[in-house]
């Protein structure tokens, strides 16, 4: 029977929050996986939090994430030492710069492949993966310590740059490319039709070529999702992690990632969080219990993460028959 690891980056709101909206979410089949398990373990994110919990598990699970996502992309970078590159727009908030949702760029691959053609000449190697995601090399950058965007979104970006012995090295780098792309054509047409301009590049997730795990080993799958709204899509970075054209299904072995909720946790949109849910509920929650009631899945874990910590749930056909457990949300917490 099959093992399957489903991961939810972003199911649990903040603990302020989690009463009200657990009282308002009507999922019962996520209750009765939350309630009858046999396995429940919280963990505490890393001290400093450079990476997301969700990002942080994934990175972990496959040794390294910027050699994962560009196997994902289709491409077999050189050996060496790669970061994942993303155009941004990094904003003045008050007396500090902010880096903004990069899912609100809205940055299309003409305008992007001209600024990152602009931009390759001053790097050792840089590759493309998609308008949102590029790759560069820099082999003796190993020493920084660097932070995911959805990470430092919205905080005082000073405490967010890389930190290291190189790290002089890459605010010269980000500096060169920020007067580069500044009044650039491009980006004085997106300021005309009210977008924001891309202003800097922002790296991260840096792994050695091959990785100590490769991807290749894994089987995760990340599902697929409706249309972007409001608060945008779940990153392409992710969306690259399984296998392309693979269909993602309830129970089946393997890791699976359920990306939905991620924009709306990132940008603290708690309405559409709630409505995301009652979907994944009906598309994912009931399919995946109703998989371990017929056997066809004999154990479940659940891997539900925060901004605080994440926590592990472990649940079998067994473990379901404890009745005396009451099916609630309570552990829908950090």
């Amino acid at each position: 029977m099959a093992s399957t690891t489903v991961v939810l980056p972003f199911a649990l709101p903040p603990a302020e929050l989690a009463p009200e909206l657990s009282r308002n979410l009507q999922a019962p089949a996520l209750a009765a996986l939350l309630s009858r398990n046999s396995l429940l373990k919280k963990h505490s994110p890393a001290e400093d939090g450079r990476l997301l919990p969700h990002e942080a598990w994934l990175e972990r699970e496959l040794g390294g994430l910027a050699a994962a996502v560009m196997q994902g992309f289709g491409l077999a970078p050189a050996q060496g030492y790669w970061f994942i590159v993303h155009p941004v727009h990094i904003q003045l908030a008050r007396n500090h710069l902010v880096l903004a949702d990069s899912r609100r760029l809205l940055l299309d691959e003409a305008d992007a492949r001209v600024l990152f053609d602009l931009a390759k000449p001053f790097f050792d190697e840089l590759v493309w993966g998609d308008a949102n995601t590029w790759f560069m090399r820099a082999d003796s950058w190993r020493d920084l310590d660097t932070a995911s965007p959805d990470a430092a979104m919205g905080s005082n970006l000073a405490d967010w740059m890389p930190e290291g012995a190189t790290a002089l090295a890459f605010k010269k780098l980000q500096n060169e490319i920020q007067m580069l792309w500044h009044e650039h054509p491009v980006n004085e047409a997106r300021q005309y039709h009210g977008l924001a301009p891309v202003n800097s590049f922002w790296m991260w997730g840096g792994a050695s070529v091959p990785a100590s795990q490769p991807a290749s080993t894994h089987s995760i799958a990340v599902a697929s999702w409706p249309a972007a709204g409001p608060a945008g899509a779940p990153p392409s970075w992710l969306a690259a992690l399984g296998p392309p054209g693979k269909q993602a299904a309830p129970g089946e072995a393997g890791t699976l990632v359920l990306p939905h909720l991620i924009p709306m946790g990132a940008g603290n949109d708690w309405g559409a969080w709630l409505g995301a849910m009652q979907q994944l509920e009906a598309d994912w929650f009931a399919p995946l219990l109703a998989a371990l009631r017929d056997g066809s899945t004999g154990e479940l874990t659940l891997i539900l993460t925060g901004r605080e910590g994440w926590t592990e749930i472990r649940t079998s056909k067994s473990a379901l028959r404890k009745f005396w457990r009451a099916q609630n949300l309570k552990n829908l917490s950090q």
